[in-house]
């Protein structure tokens, strides 16, 4: 959430700031490279998630574990997505643009397949964003302690 919210629109603001002919094609470089970070450990946790809070919730509801489950299965899905679908996607519009992105025309089909991929790519990560904070509030809400759990001491 920070680097939706703060990151990336510093970036894109000091560069342009500085008055480059190239600011938006500097800025989405270093976003893009900086989502592949966010992406690709995004899709780590959420499958070691998975793996671990498979074996690790025995004594949970079924509801709570499936609800867990799917939380994570769509963080993974999304992170997974946006980076190796639509991100490798805009990186090849952008090469075949052989100019910067600020010099392609608006109307230009090749600049419209590009923002349109940026779209995509807003949506699955804030979709990834929502699954992973439902997921963490699953796994960090309060569990009663049953009579076995708590011993022969707690009478």
């Amino acid at each position: 959430m920070f680097f939706g919210a703060a990151v990336a629109p510093a970036v894109f603001g000091v560069l342009r700031g500085a008055q480059l002919s190239n600011a938006n094609e500097l800025a989405g470089m270093m976003v893009q490279r900086l989502l592949a970070v966010i992406n690709r450990g995004g899709f780590e946790l959420s499958l070691f998630l998975l793996v671990t809070g498979y074996f690790m919730t025995k004594k949970e509801s079924r509801l709570a574990r499936f609800a867990e489950m799917i939380s994570l299965s769509i963080m993974a899905i999304m992170t997974g997505v946006s980076h190796w679908i639509i991100s490798a996607r805009m990186l090849a519009l952008r090469a075949a643009m052989q100019a910067p992105i600020d010099q392609i025309a608006g109307n230009d089909p090749r600049r419209m397949a590009f923002d349109a991929l940026h779209g995509y790519s807003v949506a699955a990560m804030g979709v990834a964003i929502i699954a992973g904070l439902f997921a963490f509030l699953i796994m960090a809400r309060p569990r009663a302690i049953t009579e076995s759990e708590a011993g022969p001491m707690s009478s």
